[in-house]
C-alpha cells in the first residue's frame, strides 16, 4: 500500500505527535496486550497466540512499538559464468526499521498495524499490513459464547498468511529478533494477502483453516480475456505443541497453501523488505531480493511444509521440510522443489542472555527450461540479549549454487564471509 507524499506529511506528524505521547508516558505505560506475541526476548519461540487469559481488559489500550536493525556486511561473491556479478566490499548497509500500533479495542478484540518506515525495497514508508483479532465476543454481549470462545481464534485482515512455522522465526524487516540468524530461509515463503483464519486451540492441539483472495497488491480490475484469474487461496494448519516438562518443549506442525488458478502468486517474493544478504551475485542494485531463490511459481500453486520445533534446556531445534510444485501462468505443465532446513541453537545462562549455533539450509528443484539446479546455505553464528529488547548477532555465512546454465549469474556461483547484525525491538 504506497503512501502519496500529503499522507506521509500527516503521518510523520501523527506518528511524532504519538511518540511524544508515548515516550512522555512510556514509565508509567502499561503495554501487556491480551493475546499477544511481545516483541522483545520473551517472544522467543512463541508461534501462535495462546488462548490464556491472563490480562485484565481496562479499557482501551493503544501500544507503540518499534524495531530498528542494522549489519555490517563483509561478503565476497565468485561464480564462473558469463555474468560478471557485482564486486563487494565491507561496509555498512541500510538500516531497516518497522514503526507498530497494537490496540486492545474491547475484551478479547485487538488490533495490529505495522509500517515500514524504511526498508530496502522502498524509500518511503508503506503499510506490510493490519488485521484484527478476535479471542472473545464480549463486544456483542457479556458472556456471550465463552464456553466456545475459550478453544476459538479469529484473525481477518490484509495481513501475513500462518502457512508454516518459518515465518515466525524470520527477520521481518526491522524486527530481527526473533530470528537467531541473519538472513532468513534461501526461499522465504512469505506473503501478505487479504484473509480471514479461523483458530481451534485446545490440550496443546491447534487447527487452522484460511482463506485469502491470492493478491499481494489488491485490485478489483479484472483479468482481461483469457488471461489467469485471481481465484481464493486454501491456508490449512494442524499442530501439536506441549511443554512435556520444565526441561521440555515439543511442537509439530503441518501447513498447507494451495490455489487452483492465479494471475501472479507472491508466495516466495511476497516479502517487499528484501533479502538481508545485500547485493550477493547481483548485476544491479535494485535487485533487493539477493541471497534467496524464486522457483518462479505464479499459477496453481500447491505447498506443502512439515515443521517441528523442539528445546531441551538451554538446546533447541527447528527443522523444516516444504515440497511445492506449480507453474509459470505461461508453462504448460506443473514443476515440482523440495526445500529443507534444520537449527541447532544452544542458549547460555540462567536467563539464556548468549546463544550459539548453526543453521543448514537447502533447496533442490527444476527450473522453467528443465535445468535441474540445487541450492545450499550454511550459516554459524551467535549473539547476546544485552537487555531484553537489545540483540547483537555475528554469524559466517556460505552460499553455493549448482546446476544453473553458463549464461546464468549463479553458474557455479556462491557467496561467503561474515555479518555483524544489531537489533532494537520494543
Amino acid at each position: 500500500m504506497k503512501i502519496t507524499n500529503s499522507m506521509k506529511k500527516i503521518i510523520t506528524l501523527l506518528t511524532l505527535a504519538i511518540l511524544s505521547f508515548g515516550f512522555t508516558n512510556l514509565r508509567g505505560q502499561d503495554r501487556d496486550m491480551q493475546y499477544f506475541r511481545p516483541s522483545d526476548k520473551t517472544g522467543l519461540n512463541v508461534f501462535e497466540t495462546s488462548k490464556r487469559d491472563d490480562t485484565p481488559f481496562n479499557g482501551l489500550k493503544v501500544r507503540i512499538g518499534g524495531s530498528n536493525t542494522i549489519q555490517f556486511q563483509g561478503i565476497t561473491v565468485e561464480n564462473s559464468g558469463a555474468v560478471t556479478p557485482l564486486e563487494l566490499g565491507s561496509n555498512f548497509n541500510l538500516a531497516t526499521s518497522n514503526f507498530d500500533i497494537d490496540a486492545q479495542l474491547y475484551d478479547g478484540l485487538r488490533m495490529h498495524l505495522r509500517t515500514y518506515l524504511s526498508s530496502r525495497h522502498h524509500p518511503e514508508p508503506y503499510v506490510k499490513d493490519g488485521y484484527i483479532q478476535i479471542d472473545k465476543l464480549e463486544f456483542i454481549d457479556k458472556g456471550f459464547a465463552e464456553n466456545l470462545m475459550q478453544y476459538i481464534t479469529v484473525k481477518i485482515g490484509h495481513m501475513e498468511v500462518n502457512y508454516g512455522d518459518a515465518h515466525f522465526r524470520r527477520s521481518d524487516n526491522g524486527q530481527a529478533l526473533y530470528n537467531p540468524f541473519v538472513g532468513n530461509y534461501i526461499m522465504d515463503s512469505f506473503t501478505t494477502e487479504v484473509a480471514g483464519e479461523f483458530y481451534f486451540k485446545k490440550n496443546n492441539f491447534l487447527a487452522m483453516v484460511g482463506l485469502t483472495n491470492g493478491k499481494l497488491n489488491q485490485s478489483t480490475v479484472k483479468a482481461a480475456p483469457g488471461a489467469p484469474e485471481y481465484k481464493p487461496v486454501f491456508v490449512g494448519k494442524l499442530g501439536y505443541d506441549t511443554q512435556v516438562n520444565p526441561d521440555l518443549r515439543f511442537r509439530l506442525t503441518g501447513s498447507v497453501y494451495t490455489t487452483g488458478e492465479s494471475g501472479g502468486n507472491y508466495l516466495y517474493t511476497g516479502d517487499r523488505a528484501g533479502g538481508r544478504y545485500y547485493n550477493v551475485l547481483a548485476e544491479e542494485t535494485s535487485d533487493f531480493r539477493t541471497g534467496r531463490f524464486n522457483p518462479g511459481f505464479s499459477n496453481e500453486i500447491t505447498a506443502i511444509m512439515l515443521n517441528t520445533f523442539i528445546k531441551y534446556q538451554g538446546l533447541e531445534f527447528f527443522g523444516l521440510y516444504e515440497n511445492s510444485s506449480g507453474k509459470a501462468v505461461s508453462e504448460a505443465s506443473r514443476r515440482t522443489f523440495n526445500h529443507y532446513g534444520a537449527e541447532l541453537i544452544y542458549r547460555i545462562g540462567e536467563q539464556e542472555d548468549f546463544y550459539l549455533g548453526g543453521r543448514y539450509n537447502a533447496v533442490s528443484g527444476e527450473l522453467n527450461g528443465g535445468t535441474d539446479i540445487d541450492i545450499s546455505r550454511i550459516n554459524i553464528g551467535g549473539g547476546w540479549f544485552m537487555t531484553k529488547n537489545v540483540l547483537a548477532k555475528a554469524e559466517f555465512v556460505s552460499q553455493k549454487y549448482n546446476g544453473f546454465a553458463n549464461d546464468s549469474i549463479f553458474h557455479d556461483g556462491k557467496f561467503s564471509g561474515f555479518v555483524l547484525e544489531a537489533v532494537v525491538s520494543f
